[in-house]
């Protein structure tokens, strides 16, 4: 839900209740603008508030991928765990980045994250008005509270939290700001909710709580909206008033007007969607039911367990982008250098592709020199006098199309040296090391991109010379990158290396090769089928089960996905009211809290979705995806969905 899920101390929810009724008073284009914008800065406790909040907290690194000012960093904050559920809260923020990072964009730019626990013990367990209005208010550290704090006027799911006190928390992670980072706070709570703004929110321990984290992010972070044909559970939104939405991913365009005016997501138009079906203008958004169009059928913003589809991951690659420098170091060029060195650019190295580098001379590029992060000046042969060079560093993912954001600061960064051949560089030692790689103490996986940088003296370039089960790998151009993904490993566990030569630096890393193995367990079928060249069929003539199961050789949680006659992937959560209940599938779905889960066939999201069972055979496949990033092969069976009186 995107609302501001922020309150102010002694004043409950001031600003999500006015952003409620800016939404009940104005309609849903103008409550998508009012959420599009950053929340009101927050008031900030007194100082002897501040310090009675943070007097307990204890900072946990989770994940470090850099120096914090160079960083996005991820910042998760608990309340309502007491002192012995400490282990509880820790359990919580796994569960809820092992599924973050299990979908793309994440998956690729996890390295462009650091992620922090702030460990802030309340003194009774549970957060307020949890379920209900009449349940209890609980005394807890963040004072978090579903309906919108406690406010009649709100909806359940709104999961609001102190913002001052959340800013004083999150500002114990030294370097951080609201600049470069994102606050996630977590009630200590089985129900579902969240909300999105400067303050995500979401329940750590319902069933489809990891699911919340990476929607309200999306809001909070991407400036995604809702795409909730509705905004009351239960109720169809009606049709939409307004003009064309400022929302990159809601239009009233049709898919020729799109084409004809190369608007919105023109061009992903009539590809296969990552969430399923295919890109299009499928209707129903900005909780409105009619009159306004989304690009997929299902995404992450309108049902919780699909995938971003293709518009969403390229505001989220630009909004992630946006939090670092893709340069994250470099030659100084405060003043001329000499022609009598050598230039650096260090980059940041996403786990998902390597970045391109540029060099140009006197604006000519320098095609020698494609991909590599040193320059040798003195291989040029420059004439005498000044020159500019430049050195351009860029994002190739093949997840932007738009050229704006492609050109952007977030995705390309040019710097800029003058060369002065009168200048005389006055070369200091400098001792060949490494300064900054992938991780070593876990497992890195089969199609992961590895980096090791070293230090940059200005009258040589270290290289980096890379092993695979003591086999070299030839590495032109760019050395301090390697994408596994390339090579095309055969299954198991091998050794990858890096070395400087010349030196006795070295870094080894365990490639896991092997994604964990997924099982299915369904109920009892009327009867099973098994033919020669084709799935196993199990056949049903009502509901029926279906539990998923995962087993890895490595640390570390595995997420399993399933999908139904090939739509998007969906996240397994178990049940929505049990996370250890196994998922049910039924011919038209099960309502849960005006929510509808389940239905084979075509999928049924809301109540008023069209109900007809989809009788006949369907295939399933499930998967999974490993701490390390492996994605397994897809399992797959048939199932035949029979209409009552044929099963007897």
């Amino acid at each position: 839900m995107d609302t501001s899920g922020t309150r102010r101390p002694g004043a409950r929810a001031l600003a999500t209740a006015g952003a409620l009724l800016l939404t009940c008073l104005l309609g849903p284009a103008s409550a998508s603008a009012v959420a599009g914008e950053p929340p009101a800065p927050p008031r900030r406790p007194a100082a002897s508030a501040a310090a009675s909040v943070t007097g307990s907290a204890n900072v946990v690194p989770v994940q470090a991928t850099g120096p914090v000012g160079q960083r996005f960093n991820l910042v998760f904050l608990g309340d309502g765990y007491t002192a012995a559920e400490t282990g509880k809260f820790r359990a919580d923020v796994d569960r809820h980045l092992n599924v973050l990072w299990s979908i793309e964009p994440f998956a690729s730019y996890r390295s462009y994250v650091n992620v922090w626990a702030v460990e802030t013990p309340s003194a009774e367990s549970g957060v307020d008005c949890d379920p209900s209005l009449d349940a209890p208010r609980r005394d807890t550290v963040l004072d978090m509270g579903f309906w919108g704090g406690c406010n009649a006027g709100s909806v359940q799911r709104l999961l609001t939290v102190d913002s001052g006190a959340a800013t004083a928390l999150a500002d114990l992670v030294e370097g951080t700001s609201a600049a470069n980072r994102q606050i996630v706070a977590l009630a200590n709570s089985d129900t579902y909710g969240g909300a999105g703004g400067t303050y995500a929110t979401a329940s750590g321990g319902n069933a489809l709580s990891s699911l919340i984290t990476p929607h309200e992010i999306g809001h909070s972070l991407g400036r995604l909206q809702d795409e909730y044909d509705y905004y009351a559970r239960g109720v169809p939104g009606g049709a939409y008033v307004g003009g064309e939405p400022a929302s990159v991913h809601h239009t009233l365009l049709t898919e020729r007007q799109m084409r004809e005016r190369r608007a919105k997501w023109w061009r992903w138009l009539g590809e296969p969607s990552e969430s399923g079906g295919t890109i299009g203008r499928y209707e129903g958004g900005l909780y409105s039911t009619t009159g306004v169009w989304r690009p997929s059928r299902h995404s992450l913003m309108k049902t919780l367990g699909y995938a971003f589809d293709q518009v969403e991951r390229e505001v989220m690659v630009g909004a992630i982008s946006g939090k670092v420098n893709l340069v994250q170091g470099h030659t100084p060029n405060t003043g001329p250098i000499g022609a009598d060195r050598t230039v650096w650019v260090e980059t940041l190295h996403p786990v998902g592709g390597e970045l391109d580098v540029v060099w140009r001379l006197d604006g000519r590029p320098l095609r020698t020199a494609d991909g590599a992060r040193t320059l040798d000046l003195r291989r040029l042969g420059l004439g005498r006098g000044t020159h500019t060079l430049t050195a351009t560093v860029s994002d190739p993912t093949p997840f932007v199309r738009d050229p704006a954001v492609r050109g952007s600061a977030a995705l390309t960064r040019t710097v800029s040296w003058t060369v002065d051949t009168a200048v005389r560089t006055e070369h200091t030692p400098v001792a060949a090391a490494f300064t900054g790689h992938t991780a070593t103490a876990a497992p890195v996986g089969a199609d992961a991109v590895v980096y090791a940088d070293t230090t940059h003296p200005s009258d040589r370039a270290y290289a980096v010379r890379w092993a695979l089960d003591g086999r070299p790998l030839v590495r032109p151009g760019n050395d301090r990158d390697l994408d596994l993904g390339s090579l095309r490993l055969r299954p198991g566990t091998h050794v990858l290396t890096a070395r400087i030569p010349g030196s006795d630096a070295v870094l080894r890393w365990t490639v896991d090769a092997v994604p964990a193995a997924g099982a299915h367990e369904l109920s009892e079928p009327l009867r099973t089928v098994r033919r020669h060249g084709r799935p196993v069929e199990y056949v049903y003539d009502g509901p029926f089960t279906m539990r998923l199961t995962a087993r890895d050789d490595r640390a570390g949680a595995v997420v399993s996905q399933f999908r139904v006659d090939g739509d998007g992937w969906y996240t397994y959560y178990g049940w929505p009211t049990d996370a250890d209940a196994p998922f049910r599938f039924s011919p038209q779905g099960t309502v849960i809290d005006d929510l509808v889960y389940g239905k084979l066939g075509t999928p049924r999201a809301v109540p008023w979705d069209d109900a007809t069972p989809d009788y006949g055979t369907h295939t399933v496949e499930h998967r999974t995806i490993d701490a390390a990033g492996n994605v397994s092969g897809a399992t797959r069976f048939l199932v035949t969905l029979l209409p009552p009186a044929a099963g007897r």
